[in-house]
């Protein structure tokens, strides 16, 4: 479900200790590499070094880890910017990837269907509870897109994930707005040192 894989196939349908302790907002979620001191230096460029033609290959590797996850997708949604850190960004990363991700599977993309509300503080160096009442009431969804969510297959996209709670967050609104099925897509995840990726 949350995507952490096991040091050995032990079958399919198998959940990891997390979420058989607490079952998550989503349905699924799957990341095309692990955030690491490897990767931090990529995935930071992108983030905020206006690497965006690195984008395209991104996406390869997505597509490679989530093509399960995109076809049985209704729509694409990424993780959106508050407005604010968005004009001092130029750029959401995570709506480029969700931009390429629809037009490589050709599944619709919805950019704007949830909105951050409220600009929250940086989520890094926040233990998992922080997160979660950091972001609490951050996002919401548009009334009148309410019916572009309702019974689809929505497939959330974002650049990183670490502990969940941003994902979760917004999985909670689109769960609430009727979305039948919600699974998450990540260009990369954060793995504890006592998991196995």
């Amino acid at each position: 479900m949350s995507g952490l894989l096991f040091p050995y196939d032990i079958g399919p349908n198998t959940l990891c200790g997390d979420c058989a302790r607490r079952r998550p907002d989503f349905d699924q979620a799957r990341s095309a590499i692990v955030y690491n001191d490897h990767s931090r230096r990529l995935v930071l460029s992108f983030k905020h070094g206006d690497h965006t033609y690195a984008s395209k290959t991104y996406i390869q590797w997505m597509m490679r880890a989530g093509g399960g996850l995109m076809a049985e997708s209704d729509i694409i949604v990424p993780v959106p910017l508050h407005w604010t850190r968005l004009c001092m960004r130029r750029y959401n990363q995570a709506a480029l990837l969700a931009n390429f991700n629809g037009r490589k599977s050709g599944n619709r993309t919805e950019a704007n269907v949830i909105h951050r509300q409220r600009r929250t503080a940086s989520q890094g160096r926040k233990s998992i509870d922080q997160r979660q009442k950091n972001l609490r009431g951050a996002f919401a969804i548009y009334q009148r897109n309410q019916k572009i969510i309702s019974a689809k297959r929505v497939l959330l996209i974002d650049d990183v994930m670490t502990t969940g709670a941003t994902v979760s967050a917004c999985a909670r609104i689109f769960r609430r707005s009727g979305a039948s099925k919600i699974n998450v897509l990540t260009l990369a995840r954060v793995v504890r040192d006592n998991s196995t990726i």
